[in-house]
């Protein structure tokens, strides 16, 4: 249905309904429950898969050092693309149908329902189907050794970032740097 706001679509996402439940997202049970995500779950699944890819870079025979940096680099490189995706993806001006849509299941919900808790994070079938280009990016890009630590380093800046992002909505910070954040 937002789809058919045209250009009223921006006005109207950006006007917050700051109840704790969002929006249906679809008919179908399944479809539906694959968009819900409580926040352990995303510390649950992702940081085994970041333990495991970061191994592999142990058995390459690189030092820890060098396994430091590059997964620093992994989480410098999150943070640019995160910036990037908010900046000239998730906050474009948009008025067609398909925009429109588009742009509220990847983030003007999040605008519209800001304290929704199951929506706050990334579903990790989303993020697993997202995963797969940048792990060939990185393949092919990067050498063996370096590949799997730095898309490591990428998924630990995403954990990082969505914990942290879940936290400034739903967490009290008293003081401090992530109360003046929130």
């Amino acid at each position: 249905q937002v789809g058919h706001l045209g250009e009223a679509y921006d006005k109207w996402v950006h006007q917050p309904i700051l109840g704790k439940e969002g929006p249906r997202f679809f008919a179908n049970d399944f479809c539906e429950f694959l968009t819900l995500t409580k926040w352990w779950v995303i510390r649950m699944v992702w940081l085994p898969v970041i333990c495991f890819v970061v191994s592999i870079y142990f058995k390459r025979g690189l030092t820890p050092p060098q396994l430091s940096m590059i997964v620093a680099g992994g989480i410098l490189l999150w943070a640019l693309l995160e910036y990037s995706l908010h900046r000239f993806l998730f906050h474009m001006k948009t008025t067609t149908y398909w925009e429109n849509t588009l742009h509220y299941l990847l983030h003007g919900c999040h605008h519209k329902h800001p304290m929704d808790a199951l929506r706050l994070v990334f579903p990790p079938p989303a993020t697993a189907i997202l995963s797969v280009p940048v792990w060939t990016l990185f393949r092919l890009l990067s050498p063996p050794s370096v590949a799997p630590a730095l898309f490591g380093g990428v998924l630990l800046g995403y954990v990082m970032y969505d914990l942290t992002h879940y936290y400034l909505h739903h967490g009290k910070p008293s003081k401090g740097y992530t109360h003046d954040l929130k």
